[in-house]
């Protein structure tokens, strides 16, 4: 007492109507149930504290005072890339 592939299917097809999901006969992965899964980025974007300021911030803040503020982290980069620029070998032009 078997019942039809046809009429499986159909009655799949009308449950998957009725409780709104993927017919998907085959069994092939479509990937559906990692997208309706809710979105982790806010969640994890809330965890962390905000950053307070940065040092530009505080350097435009305080800019009305006209007070000398240093950045090392800047100036070492600047440092670096000068070192860089100037140890770079120069280009040889061969002359024809």
């Amino acid at each position: 007492m078997s019942v039809p592939r046809a009429r499986l299917l159909d009655l799949m097809r009308a449950q998957c109507e009725l409780f709104s999901t993927t017919f998907n006969p085959e069994g092939i992965r479509t990937g559906n149930k990692i997208l309706r899964q809710r979105l982790k980025g806010p969640a994890l974007a809330s965890y962390y504290p905000r950053r307070i300021t940065t040092f530009r911030e505080f350097q435009k803040a305080f800019q009305s005072l006209q007070l000398e503020i240093e950045d090392e982290d800047e100036l070492d980069r600047l440092e670096h890339i000068a070192a860089c620029v100037a140890s770079s070998p120069r280009p040889v032009f061969a002359s024809v």
